[in-house]
């Protein structure tokens, strides 16, 4: 069975540095995103990972000429390995006018499948107007976009997330919570804004095995579907039909189980969220799937291969 995961961060030490410095990454997790080469191809062999779609880590591109930068080392990474690496765009989303011919620049001349954005910038979310434009290159390109978690801006973090030891603050905001509830709510605002109306081949991937909008979509569509009569289409038909949602750090049985009973395998795609999850678990995962033969092959592959159109192995 041929594994392709999508959720796959890079970040070479220079270009964080020219960002400000690493995330606070623990070093063992620096020295893995820094590392695109031969050490991580070894990992992904040892755990049946054929290939990676590779995308910066949060935040998002604060300028048109930061964003070029990572585009360009990641076409580097991907022109040494094409066999094993494909790719998503880094944008300016902080300069929104940049971003459609960044866009468009990344997919025609670079390759790359898609851009990753990582939630708001600066507090503004993509149902803004601003990003319509890049929407409508997305969907005149005929690729997706990855919605990605970013943390929560400041005001937030202390409304939520003050008064707790400073490490359980932090990932409560983030990868304990805060950030995938944030990434769900930004789904759906892009649904009940009218995102959708205006561009509908538009195809947005979550991660996070849907970032818990599988399990609350009936609530949501019984309580918003009431007060937002002018969309042409159920919150639910929309989700459904304009959303992918991957596997990425989300290795247990049940709430794959919900993914699969609300948005069908067809719209499930395998991702690992590597480094921050490990390549063997995910596989493990994988092969533990209580689904026939067939649908862990659309999970698998197929699904993503269809929407990326990732060419076939030589």
């Amino acid at each position: 069975m041929r594994v392709v995961a999508i959720e796959e961060h890079f970040a070479p030490r220079d270009l964080e540095l020219a960002r400000g410095g690493p995330r606070g990454y623990a070093p063992e997790i620096g020295a893995l995103l820094d590392e695109v080469g031969e050490q991580r191809i070894a990992d992904m062999d040892r755990n049946g990972i054929d290939y990676q779609v590779l995308a910066s880590t949060p935040p998002n591109a604060s300028s048109a000429s930061e964003a070029m930068r990572w585009n360009d080392r990641l076409a580097e990474i991907i022109g040494a390995h094409p066999d094993r690496f494909g790719g998503f765009a880094s944008l300016a989303t902080p300069e929104p006018s940049s971003c459609p011919k960044e866009l468009e620049r990344a997919v025609v001349e670079l390759g790359f499948c898609g851009a990753m954005i990582h939630g708001h910038a600066n507090g503004v979310f993509c149902d803004s107007p601003q990003m319509w434009p890049t929407f409508a290159k997305a969907e005149e390109l005929g690729v997706p976009i990855y919605l990605h978690p970013t943390p929560p801006v400041p005001s937030v973090f202390e409304a939520y997330y003050s008064g707790l030891e400073p490490e359980v603050a932090q990932v409560l905001a983030t990868s304990g919570w805060g950030w995938h509830a944030e990434t769900g709510l930004h789904a759906l605002r892009l649904i009940v804004s009218g995102v959708f109306e205006h561009f509908e081949r538009l195809q947005i991937i979550i991660g996070h095995m849907g970032e818990n909008v599988p399990f609350s979509l009936a609530r949501a569509e019984a309580t918003l579907g009431r007060v937002t009569p002018g969309l042409t289409r159920s919150i639910s038909q929309t989700f459904g039909e304009n959303f992918y949602v991957t596997t990425s750090g989300y290795f247990t049985i049940a709430p794959l189980l919900c993914a699969v009973m609300v948005v069908g395998v067809d719209r499930l795609i395998f991702s690992v969220d590597y480094p921050f999850a490990r390549n063997e678990d995910a596989h493990a995962f994988l092969d533990a799937m209580p689904l026939s033969l067939g649908d862990r092959h659309k999970i698998a592959h197929e699904n993503v291969e269809h929407l990326l159109a990732i060419p076939a192995p030589r």
